[in-house]
């Protein structure tokens, strides 16, 4: 789906929930999609600034905790960045696999783990409303440069 259909998917589903779905906020939203990875908010406000030269953090602050709200984007926790959601409208246990080389980001749904969670903490009284897992390593792509690149210095003697 292309950056222009899925905005024009997030507006209508705003819109179907009584929410505005501002130019402000679809600009900060098409940041995030054309951007295929995670992205700080000062990165978003220096991109945003290309085409709105006024905004501020507080405009994309605001921005982002509506997207948020409306299930739109994610937030990585453990980087303190946001990645475009391409499935909202439905509520989904999240997951990401983020590589700590290249810095891309992967949402995958593991078949079980929501059950296993849910079943472990009703075990101990407790109920999960919201669950996000961050998983940090490599991914293959930055694996077979591991991989590759002692074998090319080698060859540099």
């Amino acid at each position: 789906m292309n950056s222009s259909t899925l905005i024009q998917k997030a507006r209508t589903y705003c819109e179907q929930r009584g929410a505005r779905f501002t130019p402000l906020r679809a600009k900060v939203y098409e940041i995030l999609v054309d951007k295929h990875g995670p992205m700080g908010a000062y990165d978003m406000l220096d991109a945003l600034k290309e085409t709105e030269s006024s905004a501020k953090p507080a405009t994309v602050y605001r921005a982002l905790d509506f997207l948020l709200d409306f299930g739109l984007i994610h937030r990585l926790e453990s980087t303190n960045a946001f990645v475009a959601c391409y499935h909202f409208g439905c509520h989904h246990p999240v997951q990401f696999l983020i590589c700590d080389s290249c810095g891309d980001v992967a949402e995958i749904q593991s078949e079980g783990l929501k059950e296993t969670l849910d079943n472990q903490a009703q075990e101990n009284g407790f109920k999960v409303i919201k669950q996000t897992i961050e998983a940090h390593g490599l991914c293959a792509e930055c694996q077979n440069a591991e991989v590759t690149s002692p074998k090319e210095h080698a060859n540099e003697c």
